[in-house]
């Protein structure tokens, strides 16, 4: 299921100020290489949070080569940190050469393993929290993220409607965490939320 008409994601696109080079060579290696990213769209979403809120201190779950990194960290101002976490060293590395082409290099630390047991570790708290892990983990990932935010901070998470197959009649274990997810976002009496229709459905929770 597309969960944005087509030809309103093709219109937006096309309106839409071109990347940096760094950007398109991201994406391309994105497409070349059959790896998920999170696309511009919600990427200069995420920009506009970081400007809006002048968050200081991110934690990423599951970060890949930084694309989401990247556009967060060009809205950020000296002296903000990113921690990304992804179990690849290649893809640590990666995505560390791309931040420094980027002039972001002292923005983004990476933390390599998983993601889970990188967030059990963080102390402290965060302006935002993005996750974007494998789906089975959401729910533990949640339980884990509320805690790290603080008041007022923002917890962004991708693929909430999960390609439509959270409609299906019989819904495989990956679509039963992804609901279950979804419902802890909007059940948590510690945080307001919405889930926004763009690309596979962001999910953005408050915590009050």
């Amino acid at each position: 299921m597309k969960i944005t008409e087509p030809r309103i994601n093709d219109y937006i696109m096309k309106i839409m100020p071109d990347r940096d080079d760094v950007l398109k060579e991201m994406e391309t290696y994105a497409a070349r290489h059959d790896f998920p990213i999170i696309g511009p769209m919600v990427g200069r979403f995420l920009r506009q949070l970081v400007i809006i809120t002048g968050a200081k201190r991110i934690l990423e779950l599951g970060s890949g080569y930084g694309y989401s990194a990247y556009w967060f960290a060009g809205g950020m101002s000296n002296g903000g940190k990113i921690i990304c976490t992804d179990r690849s060293e290649d893809n640590a590395r990666r995505g560390l050469e791309y931040m420094k082409r980027g002039g972001f290099a002292g923005r983004v630390e990476y933390q390599i393993g998983d993601a889970i047991e990188a967030a059990k570790k963080q102390s402290g708290q965060f302006d935002i929290i993005l996750i974007d892990i494998d789906k089975k983990e959401y729910p533990l990932a949640f339980d884990l993220a509320i805690p790290l935010l603080k008041r007022g901070g923002i917890l962004v998470t991708d693929n909430v409607l999960w390609s439509g197959r959270i409609l299906h009649r019989k819904v495989a274990p990956v679509g039963q965490a992804v609901l279950e997810f979804n419902r802890r976002l909007f059940t948590s009496k510690e945080i307001f939320s919405a889930i926004i229709p763009i690309r596979d459905g962001l999910g953005i929770a408050i915590k009050m």
